[in-house]
């Protein structure tokens, strides 16, 4: 929910047989409960989108975005107008190079959330209806499409002051059609697969969580997850949160689509899952300077290795001769 709209924009984003042009307006938005409700409905759709690409503003040349912003946010007298336009010059020059965008209205929110400061950016068409007139009649109105939206983006401006990793998302839809837009943001959305999939793993073992699965349920679950995650590595093919969750939750694959699509997740789809990560899904490891450990939740379940909460200690069943014997001959035990 956003709590507080600082700042308003919307412009608009026309397309002709010549190409792009911006239409600009003359003042900023006034923020009334109208526009807190449109604009907390855009980003909780937004929210919940899954195919969102998460990265940091490129140091390529030639992306202009993230200087404007800086010189916004920096400026003691902040001009959210004068940014917008700037911004939209910048959106009308990168749908030209695909025309990938039909254009419309292109709305721009600083709003604060939980503590944070955030720009979303999305555009939005008008979609026809009908209303009743007083004399019982019909008639055409226009009125915004706020669930059709396809181009949309989101910069964590507080994350970016503090240098994280990440803190810029977009919808990233099928195919290219959305690269305008990425680069309109100017967006590196660079794929490191084995921290993407660490956090894909987090994620599926929070979800198990969220749900309260019992023990041996959440096992089945991971290790479906593992399952389909290890035929993707192989199969080189990329991660798609729709399909994994049509495939995990085949009842109610909504539940797991919409946890993983939270845009504060930062999670990443359209990558190869990492073998080596994935295998977080179902083991567990740990170490110190003096002994490690790795075992399966499996075995937790089956009672092989037994946690004694108490002592903070915990005992392994059913150990190999193999070991057994290996200790005895190197005199770590006796007879």
């Amino acid at each position: 929910m956003v709590t507080e709209i600082i700042a308003l924009a919307i412009h608009d984003l026309n397309r002709s047989d010549a190409g792009y042009s911006v239409a600009l307006s003359k003042k900023l938005l006034d923020v009334t409960d109208t526009t807190l409700r449109v604009i907390s409905t855009v980003y909780e759709l937004y929210n919940s989108r899954t195919s969102k690409s998460h990265g940091r503003f490129t140091t390529a040349e030639g992306s202009p975005t993230e200087g404007q912003i800086r010189a916004y946010v920096e400026a003691k007298e902040k001009d959210f107008l004068g940014l917008t336009g700037k911004m939209m010059d910048n959106l009308a020059r990168e749908a030209g190079k695909k025309s990938a965008s039909v254009g419309g209205h292109v709305f721009f929110a600083h709003f604060r959330r939980d503590g944070s400061d955030f720009m979303l950016v999305t555009v939005v068409t008008d979609k026809l209806s009908a209303a009743l007139t007083k004399n019982h009649g019909m008639e055409d109105v226009e009125h915004l499409d706020l669930d059709g939206f396809r181009f949309a983006g989101r910069i964590n401006l507080t994350a970016w002051a503090d240098k994280q990793d990440r803190y810029l998302s977009f919808l990233k839809g099928k195919g290219s059609i959305s690269d305008y837009f990425r680069d309109f943001l100017g967006c590196d959305s660079a794929v490191l697969e084995r921290k993407d999939t660490q956090s894909l793993v987090d994620a599926l073992k929070e979800f198990t969580l969220t749900e309260k699965m019992v023990d041996t349920e959440a096992t089945a679950f991971l290790s479906d997850a593992l399952d389909y995650l290890g035929k993707a590595n192989k199969a080189k093919e990329p991660v798609d949160f729709e399909a994994m969750a049509n495939r995990l939750m085949p009842k109610e694959p909504g539940r797991l689509s919409k946890f993983l699509a939270i845009t504060d997740r930062q999670l990443n789809e359209g990558y190869v899952p990492n073998a080596s990560a994935l295998k977080a899904l179902v083991k567990v490891t740990a170490k110190t300077k003096m002994w490690s450990v790795e075992f399966t939740r499996e075995a937790i379940d089956q009672s092989k290795v037994v946690f004694d909460k108490d002592k903070k200690s915990l005992t392994l069943m059913d150990v190999p001769d193999e070991l057994i014997n290996q200790m005895r001959a190197e005199g770590m035990i006796s007879d």
